[in-house]
Formats: C-alpha cells, structure tokens, sequence
C-alpha cells in the first residue's frame, strides 16, 4: 500500500451498507484510479488515504466473504 495525499483524493468515496453513523470504525473506498483503490478513514478523512492494487483488494474482499 502507499500512502498518499488528500490533495489526489479521487472524488466520490462510498462507505459500506453495513457501517453505521454512531462513529465506529469504517473505512471508505473510492472509484479505481490506474488499478489502485483508494481507501482512507471515514472518521478522519483529512489524515489522507492509502491506494491498494485493485487484486489484493479483491483477494481481501473474498477472504472476508469466506
């Protein structure tokens, strides 16, 4: 992963359906930017965001599923 800057953040950010807004932990991810996925905080999104290479996103995403 690498760390980058709001300054590049990517536009429309979605949270998942299953957080809540009673300020637990969550995170956001955003559209695919040159096969990363831009992932950052939902409670401090002024402390940047790290980029993801989009397969190891979807290797987390099926290993949570499983």
């Amino acid at each position: 992963m690498r760390p980058t800057t709001t300054e590049t953040s990517p536009g429309t950010w979605r949270k998942s359906s299953y957080s809540s807004t009673d300020g637990g932990e969550c995170l956001e991810v955003a559209t695919v930017i040159d096969q990363l996925i831009p992932v950052r905080d939902s409670k401090d999104i002024h402390r940047g965001m790290l980029t993801v290479p989009t397969a190891s996103w979807s290797a987390l995403v099926q290993g949570l599923k499983s």
